[in-house]
């Protein structure tokens, strides 16, 4: 970076200090901070990589982790049952209308599990490139699928990468039932990470990590029609959002934007140097869990205070699930605050028995039962 480059970001960032997406905006109103997703009762023993979570309409419950996919069952739904296992790691799931499983599979594609065949059926490309990252998909009443790929070429594990580099090349496809004729929606996505229907058919939410927005675009008999922003500035990464039930979604937050984080993504020397120089669990980057590692970067607060980690510190890792009304606007919140211990929230259904919680930083299931507004 020359002078000259230096002389124009100094200018930009006096005249435009707060603009567009480096103001933080504050946890307050319904996102106000709390300790209710501490409160939340684990499900089971540890799932390490659990990652996303949905329900089924006869109270089944289907689970991603590691290489995995699991059913669970009881009334406490501790008891698991294998579903599938992959060559890679699992992610994003779904429900499509004929009863099929549809899985994301790191580094091969979309797989469809129909359960009266022992051979899943795959979706590997879109517009002649492969995927290696599909992160969530999605069914329409009408069979259609879509699905989000955070980063065009690379796998899910490497979304720390992902960010520092400043990519912006996700993707959103979609494809027949049969998972036949996929096509290329949008491009050069700020890393798409979550995707839904609405509970009238009508229209397609969509999340994008590095761009901490939510968008709403309308689906139409020939693909996608208008698109709006709906959250344009939100204070974490957005993950995964899912059907709460009653026509809104749950949103998982899987970290929490500091300011830090944000002035290192504007020093490009700096950062450049510390990505070739430092292995990435000690970047000045999101993290899914934080903590226990003496050498992990801090922004002045987030020390501890005999021994006790402040909850108001600055974080490491953060644990946040947000319910969204049908609008979209934010209604109600669950914290996992600084000190807190189930972090890097990633996705979250409704279930019968109450809210299941996909917290991949502690690697726990978790359940709450009560009311999210």
């Amino acid at each position: 970076m020359g002078l000259f480059d230096h002389l124009l970001r100094d200018i930009r960032s006096v005249v435009d200090r707060d603009g567009g997406q480096n103001a933080i905006p504050p946890l307050d109103g319904a996102l106000s901070p709390n300790d209710r997703l501490d409160t939340a009762v684990p499900i089971g023993e540890p799932l390490p990589g659990v990652d996303d979570v949905i329900a089924a309409g006869d109270g089944t419950v289907y689970v991603s982790a590691g290489r995995r996919v699991l059913k669970l069952s009881r009334s406490d739904l501790s008891t698991r049952t294998l579903v599938a296992e992959f060559e890679d790691d699992a992610g994003g799931l779904a429900l499509h209308p004929d009863g099929r499983l549809l899985v994301c599979v790191a580094g091969r594609g979309l797989a469809a599990i129909d359960p009266a065949k022992p051979d899943p059926h795959w979706l590997e490309t879109a517009d002649g490139r492969a995927f290696a990252g599909l992160l969530s998909v999605t069914a329409a009443p009408d069979g259609r699928i879509y699905a989000v790929e955070g980063s065009t070429g690379r796998r899910p594990g490497d979304w720390r990468h992902d960010l520092m580099e400043k990519r912006s090349n996700g993707r959103l496809v979609t494809c027949g039932p049969g998972l036949d004729n996929p096509q290329v929606l949008l491009r050069d996505l700020a890393y798409p990470y979550g995707v839904a229907v609405s509970a009238d058919g009508k229209g397609l939410w969509l999340t994008e990590s590095w761009a901490h927005r939510l968008n709403r675009f309308v689906l139409t008999s020939t693909g996608l029609g208008a698109g709006e922003v709906v959250a344009a500035n939100m204070p974490g990464y957005p993950a995964r959002l899912h059907p709460d039930g009653h026509g809104g979604f749950l949103l998982g937050i899987f970290a929490r934007r500091t300011h830090l984080i944000e002035f290192v993504l504007k020093e490009d020397d700096f950062r450049e140097e510390m990505m070739a120089t430092m292995p990435p669990d000690h970047w000045v980057a999101p993290a899914l869990v934080g903590g226990s590692d003496c050498l992990e970067p801090m922004q002045i607060g987030g020390v501890k205070a005999l021994g006790i980690q402040k909850p108001w510190a600055p974080p490491r890792s953060y644990g946040l699930l947000v319910h969204l009304d049908a609008e979209g606007d934010a209604t109600d919140s669950l914290h996992s605050r600084a000190g807190g211990r189930f972090h890097g929230i990633t996705a979250a259904c409704a279930t019968k028995s109450g809210v299941v919680i996909a917290a991949r930083g502690a690697g726990r299931l978790l359940l709450t039962t009560g009311d999210l507004r």
